[in-house]
């Protein structure tokens, strides 16, 4: 397993909800590349917590958090983040469980945000011909309202969960307000970390949607989800218009996010 001097600071952050037996594919990938790979349980019901925590008992570098009951992706982040923050760690890069995000990627993204701990490093996804057509286009929709929403400071993809974050930065906009516990975490996450000054630096990063047969596990559910996103670009949109005059003057004098 490596021992990367960064992982005292960086650690891998995993929440998973029924993912099955892809769940211990994907954290072996991410143990292959980072020596700290922690992943929270969000109440799954299909018995993989209380295998990956034997699994962790012989296993210094991989630690297994659990929820008592579904509480969403966000929530799930949060939970872990608090404990990294407790344990010393500065920043984590989220991956979702199911195997769509590539782990030999880690290392990389790590090195990007040590090499500018101030950002967030995020994962612009190249799709290849496993990507359903209806999410690549809807994807795009909400794009464009988060480049609008951060007035265009950088963010290429708004929904691909690959991606570093800086602790503290993150736990703070997350306890300011209620949202961001569910599907609509990972992209009001990018717009008010970048109302914050935490510039996105973005790296192409493949996403690969697996078949039930390859042990592809899916919770989106379209018409929940996008009522969700909905709401949330509302919300977001009336902030957006009340801050709009400082995110003017701070892009007028490249302060941050808009510095290069």
């Amino acid at each position: 397993m490596p021992q990367d001097a960064d992982s005292r600071t960086h650690l891998v952050l995993i929440p998973s909800y029924n993912t099955g037996e892809r769940l211990f594919s994907t954290v072996s990938e991410a143990r292959a590349q980072w020596a700290t790979v922690w992943v929270v349980i969000d109440g799954s019901t299909d018995g993989t917590g209380q295998r990956l925590a034997q699994l962790a008992a012989n296993d210094a570098g991989l630690k297994v958090l659990q929820l008592p009951e579904n509480q969403g992706k966000g929530a799930a982040v949060l939970f872990g983040l608090r404990k990294a923050q407790e344990a010393g760690f500065t920043h984590a890069l989220t991956m979702d469980s199911d195997g769509q995000h590539p782990a030999n990627l880690i290392p990389a993204f790590m090195q990007a945000s040590v090499a500018r701990p101030e950002t967030m490093v995020l994962g612009r996804p190249v799709f290849d011909a496993s990507a359903p057509l209806l999410r690549v286009r809807g994807r795009r929709v909400s794009n464009s309202w988060t480049q609008l929403e951060t007035l265009f400071a950088g963010v290429s993809d708004s929904l691909y969960g690959f991606r570093v974050y800086p602790i503290d930065a993150l736990i703070s906009v997350m306890t300011r307000q209620p949202w961001m516990r569910r599907f609509d975490f990972d992209t009001e996450a990018v717009v008010r970390l970048a109302w914050r000054g935490v510039k996105p630096v973005n790296i192409d990063a493949p996403v690969k949607y697996l078949t039930a047969a390859e042990g592809g596990v899916s919770h989106f559910r379209y018409g929940r989800d996008n009522v969700l996103l909905t709401w949330m670009h509302m919300r977001l949109m009336v902030e957006f218009v009340l801050r709009l005059p400082w995110l003017l003057v701070k892009r007028l004098l490249r302060m941050p996010p808009f510095q290069k």
